[in-house]
């Protein structure tokens, strides 16, 4: 199948009648909606290979350092790589996996963004600390979940109601499923339409939480943003 046919086939499947704003495939050629002016989140709906997520579930995450850096494109892989074992990591082949999986992923990112350099987070979270629903000063940003619950959004309809005061328990809450792959649109392709996200609460649960945030382009720049933007 071509990147073309399989672009149409996963479009055939969204965006959905209630968040037209949002579309999602089974093909990770979906992500590149994100550049479609009125899509705001592309949601590549994978399925992660079973040793991989075992091996993931059975990694001692309090024992995990986190991980955050930027690099080339040319370097992703050498650098994640890199990044893994000195987090942690155990030597396995299911760690060269997620080698592999994350530098394709901010490979593709990178793409589409039209960046030569990327920042990585590789992150254990276990609080509240991003539970607040906002919208990221950013071009855009990938999220996976690699263990636990996945990163929830609001559909347009709601996140116009939070703004206005509505309580969380009044809105119709959405989730990326954990290993599917969410491209959330951020203020600076979309000033006033940008998605709006949140890290789901757990603290309360004792549940952790492994995930990957790849942004596009070099961290200076992402922080000059968010400085500017009032």
């Amino acid at each position: 199948m071509s990147f073309i046919q399989a672009m149409a086939a996963d479009l055939q499947q969204a965006p959905s009648k209630s968040v037209p704003h949002v579309v999602f495939g089974t093909h990770p050629a979906i992500l590149s909606a994100i550049r479609t002016p009125a899509i705001t989140l592309a949601i590549w709906r994978r399925r992660t290979p079973e040793s991989f997520a075992g091996w993931i579930a059975n990694v001692d995450l309090g024992a995990i350092e986190d991980l955050r850096f930027e690099t080339s494109v040319n370097m992703l892989q050498d650098d994640v790589r890199d990044g893994l074992r000195e987090a942690g990591y155990p030597e396995h082949l299911a760690r060269e996996a997620l080698t592999d999986d994350i530098a394709a992923l901010a490979r593709q990112l990178a793409k589409i963004a039209e960046e030569d350099h990327v920042v990585i987070r590789l992150e254990v979270v276990e609080d509240d600390a991003c539970r607040r629903f906002h919208a990221d000063y950013v071009t855009a940003r990938l999220i996976t979940t690699y263990a636990g619950p996945g990163t929830q959004w609001l559909g347009q309809t709601d996140a116009a109601a939070h703004a206005a005061g509505a309580p969380s328990s009044a809105l119709a809450i959405n989730c990326v499923s954990t290993g599917h792959v969410g491209l959330f649109k951020g203020r600076l392709w979309a000033p006033d339409t940008a998605i709006i996200h949140r890290s789901p609460p757990i603290a309360a649960s004792g549940t952790r939480r492994l995930v990957l945030v790849i942004n596009p382009g070099r961290e200076e720049r992402v922080s000059q943003a968010r400085q500017d933007t009032p």
